[in-house]
């Protein structure tokens, strides 16, 4: 948790984790406004939105779709409106980016009854980290990129492919678990296993269970940690060396669906705690990506600290980039806009 200033400083900063809310807040100064991040704000909410009994009630009630995190929001939620009572909180939302999916990227190819019944279609997520990146690529190259893919790689990871500042496709879906192999998601798969699955006796919440928390980098090696899995690999460890295949293969295809929607590909982007401080990930995609003209300086990428470009210099057409996950700042921009300040 951050308190910022009107100019986006920050003024007190808490992780909030073994300590009462209530503490946090008494050691910093009162805030005039409350910001907090929600992963799921289904069809409802595609901008930032002033919480509200109506606004709770409803987020509770898409809780479900986001189960590692919708939940942990609306907790904080409630226990920071408690230490700060009278104060306004803003819900601002990572699927709201998205809103601009095309019908054609949105639309999964199920029976009408059911998509209009429960609302089935891809959602997208980490849209508040793809928002704020978007607009500092902007910022650092002085225009607008045409066609940029941003990589958000972290515990939780997928890329979006952003035309013009505007979202048009993403690897995440209906859920979180779509796309990307993760650290602990197993990110796309067969729709038939969990029904075989559970067809043949396991538990369904044993099965989501094991998705979301047992499966991705935690299940090919045991550990969900990128460092520790880099830390193998350096030993030649047969597990962690396979691990990274899979983990790359799925990076490098989704990578380059992305370029596909978009028709080419002027900015290559990096964020996320694995996407900002691991460059071997960083340059095994550019190498993997070569062929559409990305292209990286190795001394850049070794030494990446805060926003930079990592560009070949040169001729090499698509500009690189790596950028500081700043969700906070995105989160800071809603609640003005929500609150008309």
């Amino acid at each position: 948790m951050s308190l910022l200033d009107a100019d986006d400083r920050v003024l007190a900063e808490d992780s909030g984790a073994g300590h009462e809310m209530a503490d946090v807040t008494a050691n910093m100064p009162r805030p005039d406004a409350i910001g907090v991040r929600f992963v799921h704000g289904g069809t409802d909410y595609t901008a930032p939105v002033r919480i509200d009994a109506a606004v709770t009630e409803r987020l509770h009630e898409l809780a479900d779709l986001a189960p590692l995190h919708q939940p942990a929001s609306l907790h904080a939620l409630s226990e920071i409106t408690s230490a700060l009572p009278g104060i306004p909180a803003v819900a601002c939302f990572d699927t709201a980016f998205h809103a601009t999916l095309p019908a054609a990227a949105a639309t999964y190819a199920l029976p009408a009854e059911w998509r209009e019944r429960f609302g089935l279609r891809r959602y997208g997520f980490h849209g508040l980290s793809f928002s704020y990146a978007a607009r500092r690529v902007s910022e650092m190259l002085g225009t607008v990129p045409t066609r940029t893919v941003i990589c958000h790689l972290g515990s939780g990871a997928s890329l979006c492919a952003v035309a013009e500042g505007r979202s048009i496709d993403t690897t995440m879906g209906f859920t979180p678990l779509e796309g990307l192999v993760m650290a602990s998601r197993a990110g796309s798969i067969d729709p038939g296993i969990p029904l075989w699955l559970i067809k043949h006796g396991l538990d369904p919440a044993d099965v989501n269970r094991a998705l979301e928390r047992d499966s991705g980098l935690r299940g090919l090696t045991g550990t969900g940690d990128m460092r520790r899995i880099r830390d193998l690999a350096a030993d030649r460890d047969v597990t962690a060396l396979a691990a990274l295949d899979v983990y790359h293969h799925r990076l490098r295809a989704c990578a380059a669906a992305m370029t596909a929607s978009l028709g080419g590909l002027d900015a290559l982007v990096f964020t996320g705690g694995v996407g900002e401080h691991d460059p071997s990930v960083r340059m095994r995609l550019a190498e993997d990506l070569s062929y559409l003209g990305v292209s990286i300086d190795p001394d850049l990428n070794a030494s990446v600290d805060g926003d930079v470009e990592i560009t070949a210099p040169g001729a090499a057409p698509v500009r690189t980039l790596v950028i500081e996950a700043r969700e906070d700042l995105e989160i800071a921009a809603g609640v003005r806009e929500a609150l008309g300040d």
